[in-house]
């Protein structure tokens, strides 16, 4: 089942036009969201980067996703789809209408999907520095959708050099992030993460740390760092809706992990 513009239909009856403007110019952005134990896990952030989207991109933000039945119409398509314990949800939204390039409209069709998914795997991540592809900071790269193409690249190269993800460099070469995590690393006691400006995207896990830090005490970076830089800190992690992982090698160099601050992190965010 999927929930299309806030209606239950089989997946069977979904019919987009050849005309659909999120197929012929990506115009558009998605957010995925975990279900889990039958909640939305960090909801109000995700709905927060949606209508921040909605607004960069000059996109009439739908009634029905800010209705106070959303919640519950959501988690009615979790339960329709075996997926209310743990799933893995992805909500599109694109311009409706047709037209080139100058839109017809700017009123916004949307739709919600969702899977079962497993529990995200909290081994240490084995990454490589990415040579194809860097991030580029614009108006649209603190969202998911109009880079998309930039991170299957990066992905690709992955695949090829058989790592478990790609550290992603900008055009300055500082650090970005990973493919489709955000980064973060501890040095003598300060939690560092990339500034937003270096072409990342303002992850929700991201913004939870963050959030988690300042009211914990502990001193906060958003910083401009290189490679070299990186690899002095104490410990390295991912961070992502599905989990936080610590980096165990960059390009088959070993870095420190600190697993006992990533735990504290995960049963802080996620239990």
């Amino acid at each position: 089942m999927l929930l299309y513009n806030g209606d239950f239909i089989p997946e069977t009856q979904l019919q987009l036009p050849l005309t659909n403007r999120a197929f012929q110019y990506n115009d558009g952005f998605f957010e995925t969201i975990i279900v889990s134990d039958g909640k939305l896990r960090f909801w109000d952030d995700h709905l927060y980067r949606m209508k921040a989207a909605a607004k960069t991109l000059e996109l009439e933000f739908p009634q029905t996703i800010v209705s106070e039945e959303i919640e519950e119409k959501l988690l009615q398509l979790a339960e329709k789809n075996n997926a209310v314990n743990y799933g893995r949800l992805k909500l599109k939204l694109w311009r409706s209408g047709s037209g080139l390039y100058t839109p017809e409209t700017n009123l916004a069709d949307w739709l919600a999907t969702i899977t079962p998914a497993t529990l995200a795997t909290t081994s240490p991540l084995n990454i490589g520095i990415c040579e194809t592809i860097t991030t580029n900071y614009s108006a649209f790269s603190f969202f998911k959708g109009p880079n998309a193409l930039l991170y299957v690249m990066a992905g690709t190269e992955k695949k090829e050099k058989g790592f478990d993800d790609m550290l992603l460099l900008n055009r300055q070469n500082q650090v970005a992030e990973l493919i489709s995590s955000n980064i973060f690393w501890l040095k003598d006691d300060v939690l560092f993460t990339p500034a937003i400006d270096t072409g990342c995207v303002q992850g929700i896990v991201r913004q939870n740390i963050l959030r988690w830090a300042q009211q914990a005490g502990t001193i906060t970076k958003e910083v401009y760092y290189d490679l070299d830089s990186l690899l002095k800190a104490d410990s390295i992690f991912s961070c992502n809706v599905a989990g936080i992982r610590s980096v165990a090698t960059i390009n088959g160099m070993p870095v420190t992990i600190d697993e006992s601050f990533v735990e504290q992190l995960r049963n802080e965010l996620f239990t």
